[in-house]
């Protein structure tokens, strides 16, 4: 008797304890989407919409068929999320300024939470958004091997995200861009 009368306090002080708070996200991670993405347009109509959020946060394996599959089953259009990140690519590595800006949105979001507001103060900083760091991730990615989930397709350790935008209410067109760098 006396263990157990011992063990209520305990009980009562876990019985009554707030659970811990969410995790804060990751300071470094993009902002999340405004509208609707080509996704969330889709989940309200499939009957798969629950299991979304926990595929979303698996990786993506190692076959590109893989990827496609999986941006399209979490965003949406996996050919158009090729398209750019193989256009986006060449343009970086090619060290091709005009193209790299037609393959990203504005406000883009840079590292140390600033944002760019246009095409002109992108130029202007060039040098410190598309760093070696930046240009080495981008480089090395192979799309089959991206990471993906309901923000978007991510390049390298988070260097770069992708992510679409409708283009309408009901998100029958989209567009996909280069949304942060960092």
């Amino acid at each position: 008797m006396r263990k157990i009368a011992f063990l209520i306090p305990a009980l009562l002080l876990a019985a009554c304890s707030q659970p811990p708070a969410p995790a804060e996200p990751a300071a470094d991670a993009p902002p999340p989407m405004t509208g609707a993405t080509p996704a969330e347009a889709a989940a309200s109509t499939t009957p798969d919409a629950a299991a979304a959020p926990q595929a979303a946060a698996e990786q993506v394996g190692p076959e590109a068929d893989d990827a496609r599959a999986r941006i399209d089953s979490v965003l949406g259009d996996a050919a158009q999320y090729e398209k750019v990140f193989n256009a986006f690519r060449t343009a970086v590595v090619g060290g091709d300024r005009a193209a790299v800006v037609e393959e990203v949105r504005f406000p883009l979001n840079v590292a140390g939470g600033r944002k760019i507001t246009g095409p002109g103060e992108f130029q202007r900083n060039y040098e410190t958004i598309i760093t070696p760091a930046v240009v080495k991730a981008v480089s090395e990615q192979d799309f089959g091997k991206v990471f993906v989930n309901q923000q978007g397709v991510m390049i390298g350790d988070g260097q770069v995200w992708l992510n679409g935008t409708c283009l309408d209410a009901a998100c029958t067109r989209s567009e996909v861009k280069v949304i942060t760098i960092q």
